[in-house]
């Protein structure tokens, strides 16, 4: 990883994702002493410059497109900060280092550190704003519209699968704003799961056949968004996103980060626009997908993350590791 002209080829993408991994890693053992300890921010700062710090000696002309905040709303992995040695392939980067920084201070479930990347130019700079949104796993790619109700998404999905309808499992946020969806999953017979926070792991689920979960529909965070897509890029699964302004500063905000219709429907191909991209997590708590960091006598902390690499491989694997401190 010294070459300063490194094209990043697939070949590259493999190697990168486990430097990231890395990275990933030491975040989340960074936050680990915040969890239960009721200070979100002390707990998201410690992720941010663990993570900061690692990229910073990568070999690479990295771009955060997704981050913490502007530059005046935060110090470090801001939007638009750059980031590695000045060497190697340019790339775009989505990071967020403590996804559900409020599970992690109460100590609940499902926190995680999570980064995606692609070739540089590839990656859509969605604002932070509400956006909707719609995921599949592999065999129900190409199925799903965000313009249809979700009874007829339900009803492609179940013909995609070979199911019937009833059989289906939407997971759904469990938020007010939802309950329109979670009775159309109840009119037509199928199962709602529902979970609090952290939908990057909920659109992941549809793509990884033992969570048992056939599509995730619902309308979160636009950057999450982003790094949602970019991980089902890498699985093979399919996403659509359509971003939602709730005022004329929002519907402006799109304009100026280079969205010419905001009401637009955003597939998967206008949100990650390479092949050649890799998504990494590491559980902070656990969760459906991940387990916590956990401590081994004092010395030791072991971490379990989720490695998904795009291209032709579109592989994906969990790791455990024993980290000492």
């Amino acid at each position: 990883m010294k070459s300063s002209n490194m094209v990043f080829s697939e070949g590259a993408v493999q190697s990168f994702a486990m430097e990231f991994l890395k990275i990933s890693q030491k975040a989340a053992i960074a936050s680990y002493p915040w969890v239960g300890k009721g200070n979100k921010n002390l707990a998201d700062g410690a992720g941010t410059e663990a993570m900061r710090e690692g990229m910073n000696q990568i070999d690479m002309q990295g771009l955060i497109v997704i981050g913490e905040g502007e530059m005046d709303e935060a110090p470090m992995l801001y939007i638009g900060e750059k980031l590695g040695t000045g060497k190697g392939p340019a790339l775009d980067i989505a990071v967020d280092p403590v996804e559900g920084t409020t599970l992690v201070s109460k100590g609940q479930d499902n926190s995680l550190c999570v980064i995606a990347a692609s070739s540089s130019g590839s990656l859509l700079h969605a604002p932070d704003m509400y956006m909707e949104k719609l995921a599949v796993g592999p065999k129900a790619k190409g199925c799903i519209n965000l313009e249809w109700s979700l009874t007829e998404n339900m009803q492609a999905v179940a013909r995609a699968l070979n199911k019937n309808v009833k059989e289906l499992t939407v997971m759904i946020q469990d938020r007010p704003r939802h309950q329109h969806l979670i009775e159309q999953v109840f009119s037509v017979g199928a199962s709602v799961k529902l979970f609090s926070d952290v939908d990057i792991t909920a659109a992941i689920a549809t793509a990884i056949e033992e969570s048992d979960v056939d599509i995730f529909v619902g309308t979160g965070g636009a950057p999450e968004g982003v790094i949602s897509a970019t991980a089902l890029k890498c699985l093979g699964g399919d996403f659509q996103g359509k971003l939602v302004p709730q005022n004329e500063e929002e519907y402006n905000r799109c304009i100026t980060m280079g969205i010419d219709d905001p009401a637009k429907v955003l597939k998967m191909e206008e949100i990650v626009r390479s092949e050649e991209c890799f998504f990494v997590a590491t559980g902070i708590t656990s969760g459906m997908l991940l387990q916590g960091v956990k401590s081994k006598d004092g010395t030791t902390r072991l971490t379990h993350s989720f490695v998904a690499i795009g291209g032709e491989s579109k592989n994906y694997q969990f790791i455990e590791a024993r980290h000492s401190i």
